[in-house]
Formats: structure tokens, C-alpha cells, sequence
């Protein structure tokens, strides 16, 4: 906004001097200076320029144009409080020469933090009644702009951040990282000249001179190793950036620009890690890619919603935040526009979705901040719905331009790229993100599937399930090849886990974590799959009662669920259902309650439709014990319902 509002005043000046011929000075010594720091400027010779426009003001201090044009080209090379000095005179010697003056230092003003001085010229040059509409809407959001950031300025938040280190950080430019779920493996756009044997610090950085790659350091006690090269079938000779990695590493979503068979400018392209290193890229398509500009993904934890950037039709204005479904014939969904609540009239960017599935953290330049792309956040509430975005906080935002943030999934530790040491261009810092910016902590459950006979490793489908909505939240598959899954588990929910695989008896746990928001150690279990044959049982892990009783739970409804589409899908089993207690009160009551329960799970299948002669149901009472009932945790594995397959 800066550079058009000055250009509508040098062009209001340039009008009025070159086409008029007239000055607000008669001085011949100084119009002459000011003409020759004119060719200059307009050749890009700042130094001369500069140097002739002093003399001209040194000649005429009133000389209204010269320090409107020493102001800009001061602007051009980032000396903003020269720049402000200079349209202090403008106003000193004039305060009506040119309303649109304000305008521009007061936007100076912010760029220096300099909000009460910036908040008076906003509101002078809103007291102006000539002013175009769009431009005192602009106006009207920078003062409350200049109110937000001096409250924010005056009430920081926490915030210390640490360089990652040399083993992630480089003399050249690293940005855009992305983390698993595990947090050993971080993933990189590096900037780098690409004839890296070219010393030359001032080579402009451009497409000619420099290229993008991807860069991948995995965690090794604790410490980082040296990133390295991400290989060749990633990183071609050609810019790739702005990536987003799964939460199992085994994927990634990445921008890529100008490529042969894009569909636009820009076009979201797809990787999947293998056995012997990262495949060939694919354009994701349509109707994610269009013939707009398609940027910045950000993959959800359970690898179903994509989140990206575009500036496609149908939005807010500008660049906009959409998401797409994948479908379960491996295509995406229509985009949808996540709505007023994210988006404005000015340009989103980088959007985060946190492992939690449900916290977005992204960058606005239309929102009230504290100038230029602020960094937000927000969260879907139960209804699907995004509630309004709440600004992270000044010294996290400030007067630059801040985007690419992340979160890790336990929610404490955030990365962004900074360029604050100024001598080693942008580097990845990490920092603790105070409590109130933090999205709900997610656990991981990690390991590898296999068969249970054989040891051959498996790939299974994982489905992580809200007990009390009975609304799927996370899902996930295991590696073809190596069998390794990794599914984020959120706190303060009750859980149910299925896992999957055709030919083989689905596995049933639970993760009781209500009331509970932070788990210090992640959950490490391998997962063996009973193949599908006579004599094999199945723990029902989420079959709940109510307590001393037969009565189901309604908690219970999403493994009665997985139960019935199971043997619906194998026509010709038939199963014994058997209830199982501890040893807590008489052996009689106890064989009843479990008779009972057997019977409730089974009366449960036939009234869904499963034919009573696939059916058997019997109680065990406490006679078939498979943990001590001298604790709790052995009684409460040892109160179980199983099936056991009868015939096949």
C-alpha cells in the first residue's frame, strides 16, 4: 500500500512540474539541482540523486517537491526515518499542499514504530472530505492498525526465540518448515545460488541467480544431524517450496511454479516417501489446480483435508485460504472458501493446520494487526465452523511481515523463518508459545503392523474415533513396505482405535483421556493382525456397560458399528460372543453379569440384521482371567467382551 500511495503522490507532483512547468520555488539554483536529482532518481541512481536533491533543498528549504521526492528516495533505500523527516517538512511548510501525505508517513510512521504519531496523521488525514473511498477504508484499518499496536506493544506476549542451529542453518536462506508428528524429522526450503562455487554476496536473488530446493535433517539424540538434500527427484532445476510434510513423513504436498504441464502459475504437486527415496512428483490436478495461482499447502493430520492458497474467483478478494477433501478414489474434492471468519479483502497466507485437526494458524495482511501480514489463529468449533481469528500478539507480529508459522503437535514449541540476523539472511527459528495461543496437545500412537503368524509386516487402514460423538477423527494407513503407521491421538477426548486389514480380525483399543491436556510420552506399540480363521479371538476393547449391569453404554456404539460391518463384509463366519469379569463378588453373580452381557452384544447384531444362526453367546464369568486381578489395571483388562470365530 505504501508504494501506491506514493506513487499517486509523486505522480500528482511529476504532473504538476513537468506539465505546468511550475515550482513552489522560484530559486533557478535549486529547480536546476532538483531536475538533475530527477534524471537520476528516474535512471535508479540514488546516490546522485540523493546528493543533487540536498543541494536543491540546501538552495530553497521550502522546496516542497524536492523533499517529497528525497523522501521516496529514501523509501527506495530503506532509510524510513530519512524518509519521515522529509514529509515532516512537506507538512511543515504546508500543511494542505497534499492530503494524500498523511497518508504515506503516517504509514512510515508504523513502519519505525513510531503508532502515536502515526495515529494523529491518520486521523488529520481522515478530517479531509475529498478522500476516494477505497482509500479512506485503507485508512480507516491502519488507525485501527496504529490503536491495535499500541495496546499490543504496551501488553506483549512471551516470546524468546532460538536459532535451530548450523545444522539446519546455512549462509543462504532457510524457510517453510515442516515437522512430523514424532518431531525427528524437519523438512526445508533452502535458498542457494545455483553455482554455489559464486561468492558474490550481492547477487540479486532471483530465478537466474538462485534457486529453491528442499533440505531434510532427522533428530538423533535430541540433536539435530546436518541437513541434507532431499534428492534429485524432489529437487530439480526448477524452484520448489512451500511444502508441507504428513504427520508419518511419508508424504508431501509442495508449491511448484511455471512447470510445462502446470495448469496455472503456480500448480500443488505430491511426493510419497518409499523404500528407496521420494517418488516422482505428481500434479495433484484439478479441481484443486487451476489456471489461478494454487499455493502454500498444508496437509491435515489424518491426510484428508488439503489446506492451500489461491487466488481463484468465488473468494474474499486477493489471496484466499480453501480446503479440499480427498475422495476415496484418490481425487480432491471441489475447494470450498473457509469463509469471512479467515479471509478478507486482502491477502491470506501459509496456512498451518495443527495436528489437534481442528487449530489453523495463518497469516493476513486484511485483518488488525500490527501492520502488513500478520500471524493468527483460529479454531473449528463443534458446529464445523471457524471461529474468528485471534491475532498472536506483538513481539510475535510486528511492523514486518510475518508468515510460514508452525506448531509441534504436543502444541508448546512454534518454528518460523526469520531474516532478524541480518548478516546470515533467513534462518528457522523456534521458540515457546505462550499458553493462550496453543492449540489442544496431541499424543501419537506409533509402530509397526504385521501379521501375527508370519511377522510379515502389513499395511492397515487406522481409525481414530471420538467415543462420545462417535465422529471419526483422525485416520491413517500403514506403510506398504516396512508396516510403520504413526496416527495423532488429541487429549481431553475418549478414544476409540480400529485398525484394519482384509483377511485378518480388526484390532480394537481405547485411549481414555478426558480431563486430560498433556501426555509426556508418546504411545510405542506394535500392532500384530490375527489372520481370519477358526479358533482366532478378538478383545472388543470398546464395549462398555454401565457399572454392575448388562446395559450397553452408548460409548459402545462405535465398536458395535465395526462389529456388524465386519461380519457383514464376511458373509460366512460365525462367532461366539463371550463376556468375561474379574474376580470382584461371588462367582455366581459373576457368571450371570457376564452371561448377560454376551447376550446384550449379541441381541445387539440381530436387531442390526446379522442372522442369529452366525451367532453364539456365552458367559465365562471369572474362569478365563488374562491378566492378575490383584490390581486395577489387571481387573479392568480381565472385564472384557471377545469374539472367537467358530466356523469359517
Amino acid at each position: 500500500m505504501l508504494k501506491t500511495t506514493l506513487s499517486i503522490i509523486l505522480l500528482s507532483v511529476f504532473s504538476f512540474c513537468c506539465v505546468a512547468q511550475k515550482y513552489s520555488t522560484s530559486n533557478k539554483k535549486a529547480i536546476k539541482s532538483y531536475q538533475k536529482a530527477l534524471t537520476a532518481y528516474q535512471n535508479y541512481d540514488f546516490t546522485t540523486a540523493e546528493e543533487a536533491m540536498l543541494k536543491a533543498i540546501k538552495s530553497d528549504n521550502n522546496f516542497i517537491e524536492a523533499h517529497i521526492v528525497l523522501s521516496e528516495i529514501y523509501i527506495d533505500k530503506k532509510e524510513f526515518a530519512n524518509a519521515i523527516e522529509s514529509y515532516r517538512n512537506v507538512i511543515r511548510i504546508n500543511p494542505d499542499f497534499f492530503p494524500q501525505l498523511y497518508f504515506s508517513l503516517a504509514e512510515l510512521e508504523m513502519m519505525v514504530n513510531d503508532f502515536s504519531m502515526a495515529k494523529q496523521h491518520l486521523q488529520k488525514f481522515l478530517s479531509y472530505k475529498s478522500i476516494k473511498p477505497d482509500i479512506r477504508i485503507a485508512a480507516k484499518k491502519k488507525l485501527r492498525s496504529c490503536k491495535f499496536a499500541m495496546n499490543a506493544i504496551q501488553n506483549p506476549v512471551p516470546f524468546n526465540p532460538e536459532n535451530l542451529g548450523d545444522s539446519i542453518n546455512t549462509q543462504y536462506d532457510e524457510y517453510w518448515p515442516s515437522l512430523t508428528a514424532d518431531e525427528q524429522t524437519l523438512l526445508m526450503t533452502r535458498l542457494m545460488p545455483r553455482n554455489p562455487a559464486n561468492t558474490n554476496k550481492n547477487l540479486k536473488k532471483n530465478s537466474r541467480n538462485y534457486q529453491e530446493d528442499f533440505y531434510i535433517a532427522v533428530k538423533e539424540n535430541g540433536f539435530w544431524k546436518k541437513a541434507i538434500d532431499a534428492g534429485k527427484t524432489l529437487n530439480t532445476r526448477y524452484n520448489e517450496g512451500a511444502q508441507t510434510i504428513s504427520v508419518d513423513g511419508k508424504q508431501m504436498y509442495y508449491t511448484a511454479c511455471q512447470r510445462s504441464k502446470g495448469k496455472g502459475s503456480c500448480d500443488i504437486y505430491v511426493s510419497v516417501l518409499q523404500p528407496q527415496g521420494w517418488s516422482k512428483s505428481e500434479n495433484i490436478g484439478s479441481p484443486v489446480n487451476t489456471s489461478s495461482w494454487e499455493g502454500q499447502p498444508s496437509i491435515s493430520p489424518d491426510g484428508q483435508t488439503l489446506y492451500f492458497v489461491s487466488n481463484r474467483s468465488g473468494g474474499s478478494g486477493g489471496k484466499d485460504i480453501w480446503y479440499s477433501n480427498l475422495r476415496s478414489d484418490g481425487t480432491w474434492s471441489k475447494p470450498v472458501n473457509l469463509g469471512k471468519s479467515i479471509n478478507t479483502s486482502a491477502d491470506e497466507q501459509s496456512p498451518f493446520i495443527h495436528s489437534d485437526n481442528k487449530t489453523l494458524y495463518f497469516a493476513s495482511a486484511g485483518k488488525t494487526g500490527m501492520g502488513g501480514f500478520d500471524l493468527f489463529k483460529s479454531t473449528r468449533n463443534n458446529e464445523g465452523d471457524w471461529d474468528e481469528a485471534v491475532n498472536l500478539g506483538y513481539p510475535i507480529n510486528t511492523t514486518s511481515n510475518e508468515v510460514g508459522l508452525i506448531v509441534n503437535a504436543q502444541g508448546d514449541k512454534a518454528l518460523f523463518a526469520s531474516d532478524r540476523n541480518k548478516n546470515q539472511g533467513k534462518d528457522i527459528y523456534q521458540f515457546e508459545l505462550y499458553k493462550e495461543a496453543r492449540p489442544n496437545p496431541v499424543s501419537y500412537l506409533k509402530g509397526i503392523t504385521f501379521d501375527k503368524e508370519t511377522k510379515q509386516k502389513l499395511q492397515a487402514k487406522f481409525e481414530l474415533i471420538n467415543l462420545e460423538t462417535n465422529k471419526l477423527v483422525m485416520q491413517s494407513i500403514s506403510d506398504e513396505y516396512t508396516g510403520e503407521f504413526l496416527i495423532c491421538i488429541p487429549t481431553n477426548n475418549d478414544y476409540a482405535l480400529n485398525v484394519t486389514a482384509p483377511g485378518y480380525l480388526f484390532y480394537s483399543d481405547n485411549f481414555t483421556l478426558k480431563g486430560i491436556y498433556n501426555i509426556s510420552k508418546p504411545y510405542l506399540k506394535n500392532i500384530a493382525l490375527n489372520p481370519i480363521k477358526v479358533g482366532e479371538r478378538l478383545v472388543l476393547r470398546n464395549i462398555f456397560f454401565e457399572t454392575d449391569s448388562y446395559i450397553l453404554d452408548k460409548k459402545s456404539l462405535v465398536e458395535l458399528t465395526k462389529l456388524t460391518k465386519f461380519l457383514e463384509r464376511n458373509p460366512s463366519l460365525v462367532v461366539e460372543i463371550s463376556g468375561h469379569t474379574d474376580n470382584v463378588g461371588t462367582s455366581k453373580y459373576n457368571q450371570s453379569l457376564s452371561q448377560n452381557r454376551a447376550k446384550s452384544v449379541y441381541q445387539y447384531l440381530i436387531d442390526n440384521e446379522i442372522n442369529s444362526n452366525r451367532l453364539k453367546y456365552k458367559g465365562y464369568g471369572e474362569t478365563q482371567a488374562i491378566s492378575s486381578n490383584n490390581t486395577e489395571k489387571g481387573r479392568a483388562e480381565n472385564r472384557r467382551t471377545e469374539i472367537k470365530i467358530l466356523a469359517k
